[in-house]
């Protein structure tokens, strides 16, 4: 009765509070435990949501609002965070440790997001401690309502592919070594939905069309995904409806989400589904299979190779992924309606990473600050004015190249603001960069230093729009991006790795109004811990 007075409470206070009454609502439990899985052929302890691994797909239609109870029956605590999910006004649900307090074991957290103004394929992964590396993530698939046109006819499945490098080490294994100041080992292999080489399959028939839906929810590595004897045409990325290029192979680096249309046009077999690793030595392959419904042939050949480690047949396939003017997205307004290149920027923030050694331990920093987690989470912080938890300023916005240091990094930014950010990579390696609540357009990648006069070769007109970006080794890429989200927003790099040991911090959007306009209250249900323990979140 106790708790089913409080979850009555808990959607009253929704209702009062700004979600949309007349959005529908999906509810979600979630039991989050250990359990053995062999992706690798090999006993693991997995983490598991609901006995699944991955874990159980979240569909959902614009603007609705998922409601979704998680809880712990791990060992120790325990966040989920929502990639590419904006969190509209309400950072408060983001998942990160910079935002929420984990969830105890035995415990149990409710979140409420609302998918507001969002369409696209995203995903989810539990954010703390290195729990990435045993699993917990999923898939997020949000439609378009069904008044939006959708600029292609409606496929005849929607397939969820979630692919990435994995290791055969136990994550509390893999976290001791960074613990330790080292670099994590090469990786053991790599999954398609969880499975192993030729471990997973989909079944099409022959004439249709079929939607799948990819992400790279791996750890270090960037990865190639094609599929046997057939095309595939590139509609959407990360929310963003594209132009409808055609590609036999597809560069998806960690962190970023690809829908493509993929034509059962070929002769009724099984063809190889194929995903390999990128930029590394040796190089990575596994695959899946794509099966014709009622076909007794099976796979033929070799799986096709694709390219290892050339840069610039990377560099030239980002650049030609662009915005489809025309196309609606979550809204009726054709995606183009938005001029973002005649909008003038009020800042430019430079990012630089590198690779430091602090105290005689291998780190990662951002404008050579390297991040350490603060005992009470950020947000909680700022909310109740705990002073000593963070400074603002407490990272420069452009490169200093001076030695690297720890630091509870927090970056000050103005609500309404139009930013451009350069992503300055001086290393050997692909960057993958993800920004929390937001989408922001990729507006130029090259090779060098960057300067004001790179803005020459910006795409003023008709680039995408997503919330992960790659920047190629010792290159640049440029964004331009409206702070129009208030909160604490986590800033980091996707090799988990590197965002562990410290290449991330957090942009705090301020807007002095203090208004439920702007930002959402903190929510009752709200975890307190560290100096925020013992404080109240607010009256009903």
């Amino acid at each position: 009765m106790r708790d089913l007075c409080f979850f009555t409470i808990f959607i009253l206070g929704l209702l009062l509070h700004g979600v949309h009454g007349e959005d529908p609502y999906r509810f979600y439990t979630w039991k989050v435990t250990y359990g053995d899985i062999y992706p690798l052929g090999v006993k693991q302890q997995g983490i598991l949501i609901n006995g699944q691994f991955p874990g159980p797909q979240i569909d959902a239609v614009t603007n609705d609002n998922l409601i979704i109870s998680v809880y712990n029956y791990l060992r120790e605590p325990f966040l989920i965070s929502w990639s590419g999910l904006q969190q509209r006004r309400n950072s408060w649900q983001d998942g990160m440790y910079g935002t929420n307090c984990p969830i105890p074991p035995g415990r149990n957290m409710t979140y409420a997001l609302q998918v507001k103004d969002q369409i696209g394929s995203f995903f989810y992964f539990p954010s703390l401690a290195f729990h990435k590396a045993a699993g917990g993530f999923g898939g997020i698939r949000i439609l378009s309502r069904p008044r939006i046109p959708v600029p292609f006819p409606a496929p005849s499945g929607d397939f969820t592919v979630l692919a990435g490098d994995w290791f055969k080490r136990d994550h509390t294994v893999l976290k001791g070594i960074l613990d330790r100041g080292h670099n994590l080992p090469f990786p053991d292999g790599l999954l398609i939905n969880g499975r192993g080489w030729n471990g997973y399959t989909f079944q099409v028939d022959q004439g249709k069309t079929y939607r799948f839906r990819i992400s790279n929810v791996g750890l270090t590595t960037s990865i190639n995904f094609r599929i046997q004897g057939h095309k595939m045409k590139l509609v959407e990325v990360e929310g963003s409806h594209t132009l409808q290029n055609t590609y036999s192979a597809l560069d998806i680096h960690l962190g970023q989400s690809y829908s493509v249309l993929v034509t059962a046009d070929q002769p009724p077999q099984d063809y190889y589904v194929v995903v390999s690793s990128r930029f590394t030595s040796p190089v990575l392959t596994t695959t899946a299979i794509l099966h014709y419904s009622w076909s007794t042939k099976g796979l033929s050949g070799p799986p096709p190779g694709g390219p290892t480690i050339q840069v610039d047949w990377s560099l030239n396939q980002a650049r030609s992924i662009r915005w489809n003017l025309t196309a609606s997205g979550p809204r009726p307004n054709p995606q183009g309606s938005y001029h973002y290149g005649l909008i003038t920027t009020s800042r430019t923030i430079t990012l630089a990473n590198s690779a430091p050694m602090i105290n005689g331990k291998q780190r990662y920093a951002v404008n050579s600050v390297s991040f350490v987690p603060a005992s009470t989470p950020l947000k909680l912080a700022d909310y109740f004015k705990i002073p000593g938890v963070f400074n603002l300023g407490s990272i420069p916005s452009y490169p200093t190249w001076g030695n690297g240091y720890l630091q509870t990094s927090v970056m000050h930014a103005d609500f309404r603001s139009y930013v451009e950010i350069v992503f300055q990579n001086w290393e050997d390696t692909v960057q993958s960069w993800h920004i929390d609540g937001y989408s922001f357009f990729v507006m130029g990648m090259d090779g060098g230093q960057w300067t004001p006069a790179s803005r020459a070769s910006y795409n003023l007109r008709d680039t995408v729009a997503r919330c992960t970006v790659q920047v190629y080794p010792k290159a640049w890429t440029a964004i331009y991006m409206a702070l129009d989200n208030v909160g604490m927003w986590n800033v980091r790099s996707e090799n988990w790795a590197r965002q562990y040991l410290g290449q991330q911090f957090y942009l705090r959007v301020f807007s002095p109004a203090n208004s439920w306009r702007d930002e959402l209250p903190i929510p009752k249900n709200a975890l307190l811990c560290g100096r925020a323990s013992g404080r109240h979140t607010r009256p009903l």
